[in-house]
């Protein structure tokens, strides 16, 4: 079933790139989202081609990595709490979820400990939703140019979250705004950013998502079915 739901998935994405026009040409990376889902479900989909997985909570995926025995690309998109920086760091290749100048400095001071390189997202909230995490829109340039202070921070994109909303087409000024302020950013230097990622959709808007710009992809409930709690 992982392996059908996987193969659907894929072609999908083919679809949706196919519906971008000529501007973009960037490949699209599917993180694969694991929340509330076994070692075996990981597994089954990681041997099904599946390179990146995606987890909400640092204690889940702690307790996954020691027991998965597979070779995958660890992404934390999640929200991240500062007092758990040091936790995310020795675990994750990528954090989506950075929200806050506190919490950057915390996990540059933890990196710096452990001598890496922390790949980091800038997550904004396009929406301005109260009870969602991120940063505006506006406040994106400022919190850029406070990046260069931390040598063991490495921003190279951004990331949002939409709305839920029934009509997936709704989504798209969203994405096609955060897209177009990527575009833009690409254009400009800021000390230890660079624009490579641009990490929106899931499993109800993906393909819209990548029809407007996005490159990384969060899947969880169209790869595994609904979670189990």
């Amino acid at each position: 079933m992982i392996a059908e739901k996987l193969t659907q998935v894929m072609r999908n994405i083919e679809i949706a790139k196919g519906n971008r026009n000529r501007y973009f040409d960037e490949n699209v990376k599917l993180i694969a989202v694991t929340k509330n889902h076994d070692v075996n479900a990981m597994r089954e989909a990681i041997d099904h081609g599946v390179k990146f997985v995606g987890e909400n909570r640092i204690q889940e995926a702690m307790q996954k990595v020691e027991t998965l025995n597979r070779s995958v690309e660890w992404h934390l998109i999640g929200h991240l709490q500062t007092n758990k920086a040091k936790y995310a760091v020795d675990l994750f290749d990528l954090i989506h979820s950075i929200d806050s100048e506190r919490l950057m400095a915390e996990v540059n001071r933890v990196a710096n400990k452990i001598n890496k390189i922390q790949k980091v997202l800038l997550q904004v909230n396009v929406s301005e939703e109260k009870n969602k995490f991120g940063i505006s829109t506006k406040e994106i340039e400022p919190f850029l140019d406070s990046v260069g202070q931390y040598d063991h921070i490495h921003l190279c994109g951004l990331m949002t979250i939409a709305p839920h909303y029934n009509n997936v087409e709704d989504a798209r000024p969203i994405f096609r705004e955060l897209f177009q302020i990527f575009c833009n950013l690409k254009l400009k230097r800021f000390k230890n950013v660079s624009m490579d990622w641009l990490s929106m959709g899931m499993t109800n808007d993906y393909m819209v998502a990548i029809e407007e710009g996005a490159n990384l992809i969060r899947v969880g409930t169209g790869i595994f079915g609904q979670r189990q709690y």
